[in-house]
């Protein structure tokens, strides 16, 4: 990793909060009206509302499964899972809480949360086809700081369908929108936790 990388990554972890300061951050950020980001709206807002309300049901009713629970609790690596995010985010929403729920069950992996848009010189490192698109996971070997992985911005099988449907219309439309936010509630987190436990070599 480039010198010039790994400042840019001290820098982000120097502002980093966990998941449980990050979700407090976005309840405070509501009561004043407030999505997180420098970009403020009435939609910004209400997607932030409903996704504060996404997440604190998941956070209720993920269940891991025993092969990612196991995997999980059989990890001996010391790392940081450091997720570059905002409120309004659905893809966020729908897949911090598995997240959260897997690094919790091993004190090798230190979950860490920082806002995209304070980041953006990290943010431009790990873009998805040229696009700032989070959530954006890096994780980082807390021996040396080295990057040792990465993933995001949404699980394989979304990511999928993101790609079909963009080839076929251009572009993703509220509809559409809406339909993988569906997929998520029927999926109940396994695609995220499939490939999450892959981060765990």
């Amino acid at each position: 990793m480039e010198v010039f990388e790994r400042t840019v990554i001290d820098t982000a972890l120097d502002k980093a909060m966990s998941y449980s300061e990050y979700k407090a951050l976005v309840s405070r950020s509501i009561e004043k009206g407030l999505s997180t980001g420098p970009e403020q709206s009435e939609a910004l807002l209400n997607y932030s509302k409903l996704n504060d309300r996404r997440m604190k049901r998941l956070d209720k009713t993920i269940k891991l499964s025993e092969k990612a629970r196991q995997r999980a609790l059989s990890f001996r690596g010391d790392v940081i899972w450091l997720v570059l995010t905002e409120s309004w985010c659905g893809d966020a929403a729908q897949t911090m809480p598995v997240i959260d729920k897997i690094a919790a069950l091993n004190e090798g992996i230190d979950f860490k949360v920082v806002l995209r848009d304070d980041n953006l010189e990290l943010m431009d490192q790990f873009l998805t086809n040229g696009n700032r698109a989070i959530p954006k996971l890096i994780a980082i070997d807390k021996k040396d700081g080295e990057v040792i992985g990465e993933w995001g911005p949404r699980p394989t099988t979304a990511t999928l369908m993101v790609k079909n449907y963009k080839e076929q219309y251009g572009k993703l439309t509220p509809e559409f929108k809406q339909e993988l936010q569906v997929w998520y509630n029927k999926d109940r987190g396994q695609d995220t936790e499939r490939d999450i436990i892959e981060l765990l070599g």
